[in-house]
């Protein structure tokens, strides 16, 4: 863990010390080691926490996803570098600070096995992403996105750490091993019953839950670009892994306690799949279809089946990746045209032939087209709910369909069509972004030759 978490923290004085001409270089390779590295935690292993320390141990729910906040740190350094060519310097450095500050704490929620520093790593990552949208947003009311995300999370995690504080005296540990041993034994009493609520309530914010969405697309639209792509992919999953985390430990709820979450999570996926056929904003479409993906994974986890929270947490990868990468090409566009709003930035595969392969691949991926593990995580999910209700397949049904228009009427919008006569001359596409395109693709494409690796089941 320590052979992680060491060289993370040391990236801030290579940061602070780099020469000028270096600075991007020098981030990006040593972050880059540092994710190679971290590969090695997804090998099988028989022990259930291996990398064991005191207070943090990876499974194989956390393995993956530890792997992806590190794989995403190299990739936000360089998808950042055009979007901060003209700031001084000391604000590029403050800039990649910022970014290196999140991932300790990102690391660290997703390995401790310990519940009070999890809320404690939780609320941190909090701080550096609310800098990172209020400071390098792009319009004034990245002001207000940054209050909406902040009240959102604060108010719905305070019952959280109430109810860690309420299991702490019932049962006297909040150590996770101990915790499965000794389970708490929640009874149908009504304290019992809102420490249930609270202790979700928290994640089903951060993850988002329909209805409680409302933040996602004001940070997404407003955040740089590195801040879309660590809400997307990182932020977006600190709540399926606590849900994940979590549910297993109130088995003994009520099942009622479970359908509100389970009836607003598919019918959010319905809905936000809609409003995604009917945005203007290419920046918030996407934001909108990572609500309505990890719809998905919230009615995966709380139904509590092996197979769902293989399924989810297959999807939690996958998605990750995906909408990291749409929304680096969002940027891209949006570098080159100066507006997210779709009508302005139609049919530029004329002009950008070879960006508009990368965006082919990401609609793909995100309609969930095999061979991609997207597809393989939806099917999961699809049969487990199937198998748990079969009239939840008319809303998962309908939501897929509507998730490949929007997909694929987001893909013809951006790319084919006619050029509109106020674009005379664009940049054309470089190197470092064509990278930055095959970095986020590669993984995805492998993961399906073995699936074992993010799967979540025991190996």
């Amino acid at each position: 863990m320590l052979k992680i978490i060491l060289p993370t923290i040391m990236l801030l004085p290579t940061t602070l010390l780099s020469p000028s001409k270096f600075l991007w270089l020098n981030t990006t390779t040593h972050s880059l080691m540092i994710a190679i590295i971290s590969l090695h935690w997804l090998l099988p292993t028989y022990y259930p926490h291996k990398a064991t320390t005191h207070w943090t141990g990876l499974d194989q729910i956390s393995a993956p996803l530890a792997v992806l906040s590190c794989w995403l740190l190299p990739l936000m350094i360089m998808a950042s570098q055009n979007h901060l060519q003209l700031d001084p310097m000391p604000r590029k450095r403050t800039f990649i600070v910022t970014l290196i500050t999140v991932q300790p704490f990102i690391l660290l929620a997703f390995t401790t096995t310990e519940l009070t520093l999890f809320y404690i790593a939780f609320e941190a990552t909090l701080i550096p992403t609310l800098i990172l949208i209020t400071r390098w947003g792009n319009q004034p009311e990245r002001l207000s996105a940054g209050i909406y995300l902040l009240f959102y999370t604060l108010i719905s995690s305070l019952p959280l750490l109430v109810a860690i504080l309420h299991l702490h005296t019932q049962v006297g540990t909040l150590h996770l091993t101990m915790l499965k041993l000794t389970h708490p034994t929640l009874t149908a009493s009504w304290t019992d019953l809102l420490s249930g609520l609270a202790l979700l309530t928290a994640f089903m914010v951060k993850a988002p839950l329909y209805g409680m969405h409302l933040w996602l697309p004001k940070a997404h639209v407003e955040a740089p670009i590195a801040g879309s792509m660590l809400l997307a992919a990182l932020l977006l999953k600190l709540g399926g892994y606590g849900i994940m985390r979590i549910t297993p430990l109130m088995s003994p709820l009520p099942n009622y306690i479970h359908y509100p979450f389970l009836t607003m999570a598919l019918w959010g996926a319905l809905m936000t799949s809609a409003m995604c056929m009917r945005q203007t904003d290419l920046k918030s479409l996407i934001a909108y279809s990572s609500v309505s993906h990890m719809g998905l994974v919230i009615a995966a986890s709380t139904i509590q089946t092996p197979w769902s929270f293989s399924g989810a947490m297959i999807l939690m990868i996958s998605h990750g990746l995906t909408s990291s990468m749409l929304f680096c090409l969002a940027n891209t566009n949006y570098e080159r045209t100066h507006s997210r709003t779709l009508l302005l930035v139609r049919g530029l595969q004329p002009m950008l032939p070879l960006m508009s392969t990368w965006w082919l691949l990401a609609n793909l991926t995100n309609m969930a087209l095999p061979p991609t593990t997207n597809l393989m995580a939806e099917l999961t999910i699809l049969i487990t709910l199937f198998n748990w209700s079969a009239p939840t397949i008319i809303l998962t049904g309908t939501a897929t369909l509507l998730t490949a228009s929007y997909t694929l009427s987001m893909l013809l919008t951006t790319q084919r069509g006619q050029l509109p006569s106020h674009i005379t001359s664009l940049q054309n596409s470089n190197t470092r972004e064509h990278l930055l395109m095959t970095l986020h693709i590669l993984p995805l494409l492998l993961m399906i030759l073995k699936p074992e690796l993010i799967s979540g089941a025991p190996l």
